[in-house]
């Protein structure tokens, strides 16, 4: 187990690859996001214990809702279990839960038990924030017609920060992708503008804490300059 500090605040995943564990096993899509589902309760515990203050998961993106209805019944189906879960036992769950994304299409049962676990699991240590009917691009326009709505003539990078759904939140210094993509897929994208990035084969479903801990071990060896340089790189080596 690794342990972070405060250069790692926040890991953002994309969980890629329920499909193709179900396929490659000859079992339904439906059957890799119950296997998947398993794995995220797993993943967001190791980020807590291993000191991680923030954690954020694409859960369900504004594209998903072209895949099959059966397979999106699935995924929502999967996500009101486990917020099921969290109510019961909301003590053990050391875990503050903050939905991002426009949740105007969800049902209203979902959208209740989703109000539920983010008024009654504030104050929790670690930070989750689930991106559920999430897109990036629409994310920046929701907080430019914010500031529009309030008057606002003309909008500043700080602006537009303070409008996003992470707003409270610092932007993710890691963010992980699985199933070997190499995209961001309209996750985070404001945010992720001076993220590391870390892209593994390994399908989201198969990841283990270890797999998590081989992805910190290489964000602590990356160099961030944020567009700048450093104090050893700014001066010019004498030729003599």
């Amino acid at each position: 187990m690794v342990i972070v500090d405060e250069k790692l605040k926040h890991i953002a995943f994309i969980m890629d690859g329920n499909g193709r564990w179900a396929i490659n096993r000859g079992l339904s899509r439906e059957a890799g996001h119950t296997q998947g589902a398993k794995t995220f309760e797993r993943v967001v515990k190791y980020c807590g214990d291993i000191g991680v203050k923030c954690v954020t998961v694409y859960a369900f993106s504004t594209e998903n809702w072209s895949r099959p209805k059966s397979e999106v019944d699935r995924i929502m189906l999967l996500l009101e279990r486990y917020l099921d879960r969290m109510m019961k036992r909301m003590d053990e769950y050391d875990v503050c839960v903050r939905f991002i994304g426009d949740k105007q299409p969800l049902s209203d049962t979902l959208k209740k038990k989703i109000q539920r676990v983010e008024e009654s699991s504030g104050g929790k240590t670690l930070r989750l924030n689930i991106a559920l009917n999430y897109g990036g691009r629409a994310e920046i326009v929701h907080a430019v017609n914010t500031l529009i709505s309030r008057g606002t003539c003309s909008v500043t990078e700080e602006m537009i920060s303070e409008n996003l759904y992470t707003a409270d939140c610092p932007p993710p210094d890691l963010i992980v992708r699985t199933a070997g993509e190499q995209r961001l897929s309209n996750f985070l994208m404001w945010q992720s503008a001076y993220s590391e990035f870390y892209f593994t084969d390994t399908l989201w479903p198969d990841l283990k804490e270890e797999d998590i801990d081989l992805a910190v071990e290489s964000f602590y060896k990356r160099t961030r300059r944020f567009g700048g340089v450093l104090k050893s790189e700014a001066v010019p080596k004498s030729p003599h």
